[in-house]
């Protein structure tokens, strides 16, 4: 038995009569959907019920499981104390979802609850689902802040520890974009109804390597909170043969909301999504690695040379004159999955010419950012980098004399120090370029800082 269906819904507080107050009218395909995959379940009579939801307890590197063995929660803040739900913990099956994550050394448990009380994400499922069936006990997780493929991994593994004799059922709580409206409450952008498109399209076939893929700056254009539940989702239906349907999706009030279900029909090899997933971004960095530049190429070999001898290599014979002869400083970024992965840079040459500074700084990216662990030996084929080449800074007095795309800034503050380089994505004021550098310098807003412009030679 075991895996029997999941479910993607949306969370919109408003379909709920007390809190819409006629306003749910308007999302009647959602709400009939809704009626129709909750009598789905009660006739699935599942054991236990996991739910995804992207307001529970989120964290930035660890996956939430609420813990203890029941919990409550109503829609007071939304204005309708009077609804309220309850339920009973999976306690057993949180135990050993918590110790094979460790096993795995996937940072998900039950640590760090500060709200026991339910979520919106949770209970907005729960109120159409309890209104056909009630016998079941939950198991509530948060996505996290970590990489998408993380996500894919933890659903994989409490598909692993699932007993045989147990029937479950996974309900993915999340919107779609939040910017599908010029008069909706979060505005309007294109890329909200082109990621739509995108997610609903994959949902209704039940193509999750689709999910794991999807452009980076789409996702982030787009204002969403449901990605990384249904990727969650994903990873629990990993290797399995799916019924796939799309039951509705609207967005009347600026917000995309989808209703999809999926119901088990067996193990398919074909659909072992995290090998595919693997396999493809094997083959996209390969690709990427015909066209290096040797400062590309220069930086990639002096991670792997070190990963590999736990050295520093010398300077190629062929590397070209301009970086023996000449000095600057020089940042190293890795990114791996579309994710960083580490950087550390100079703003001012501190070896004696700018390969040498590549090689230094290429090492300490991968092995000292503090930020994330040190780079291990088989992740090296997914590493993908980019190497900036900074000239010297020059005072400036104003935000005027500053352009994001094309200069970088440093603010200082005696001896606090912040830079940020130019063109970044998702940073497309002066105002935001300035407050982060200050952010990572420790300069307050009521300190007062200097700053200074340079300009890079950006390879990728």
């Amino acid at each position: 038995m075991a895996i029997i269906a999941t479910f993607v819904v949306p969370h919109p507080p408003l379909i709920i009569p007390g809190i819409g107050k006629g306003e749910e009218q308007h999302i009647k395909k959602t709400i009939a959907a809704y009626k129709s995959i909750s009598k789905e379940i009660a006739l699935i009579k599942p054991d236990t019920i996991i739910i995804s939801s992207p307001h529970a307890q989120v964290y930035a590197d660890y996956f939430h499981i609420s813990p203890g063995a029941s919990a409550i929660g109503n829609f007071n803040q939304f204005g309708a104390s009077n609804v309220e739900i309850t339920v009973k913990y999976d306690e057993s099956l949180v135990n050993v979802i918590s110790k094979e994550a460790k096993k795995q050394n996937i940072p998900a448990g039950t640590q760090g609850e500060i709200n026991p009380r339910l979520d919106h994400g949770t209970m907005v499922p729960l109120y159409f689902i309890n209104q056909h069936y009630t016998d079941y006990k939950l198991v509530r997780i948060s996505p996290s802040g970590l990489p998408s493929l993380s996500h894919y991994k933890l659903g994989k593994l409490i598909q692993s520890v699932i007993p045989k004799e147990k029937k479950v059922v996974w309900i993915s709580s999340g919107d779609l974009s939040h910017k599908l409206k010029k008069d909706g409450p979060y505005g309007y952008i294109k890329e909200g109804l082109i990621f739509d498109k995108k997610i609903t399209e994959a949902l209704a076939i039940g193509d999750f390597l689709k999910l794991l893929t999807i452009d980076s700056h789409l996702v982030k254009k787009a204002a969403e909170c449901g990605l990384n539940s249904f990727i969650l989702m994903s990873g629990f239906l990993d290797g399995y043969n799916v019924d796939a349907e799309l039951l509705s999706y609207e967005g009347p009030f600026g917000v995309g909301y989808a209703i999809s279900k999926y119901l088990v029909l067996g193990k398919d090899k074909t659909r072992l999504f995290l090998e595919k997933y693997k396999l493809q971004s094997i083959a996209n960095v390969k690709l990427i690695r015909q066209n290096e530049d040797p400062y590309i190429l220069l930086a990639r070999e002096s991670l792997e040379y070190y990963i590999e001898n736990r050295e520093k290599m010398e300077i190629p014979n062929n590397v070209p004159h301009e970086m023996i002869d000449s000095r600057a400083g020089v940042f190293v970024s890795i990114h791996k999955d579309n994710n960083l992965r580490g950087c550390i840079g100079t703003t001012s040459p501190t070896t004696h010419c700018i390969a040498e500074e590549i090689i230094r700084n290429a090492i300490k990216t991968g092995t000292k950012d503090p930020r994330f662990t040190e780079v291990k030996k088989n992740e090296l084929p997914y590493l993908q980098y980019k190497v900036d080449i900074l000239y010297p800074s020059e005072p400036i007095s104003s935000f005027n004399d500053l352009d994001v795309k094309k200069y970088g800034v440093i603010v200082s503050n005696n001896y606090k120090i912040g830079l940020l380089l130019p063109n970044l994505e998702g940073i497309d004021t002066v105002e935001q370029q300035v407050s982060i550098a200050k952010k990572k310098a420790g300069i307050s807003d009521d300190e007062s800082y200097k700053m200074e412009r340079f300009e890079v030679i950006r390879h990728i």
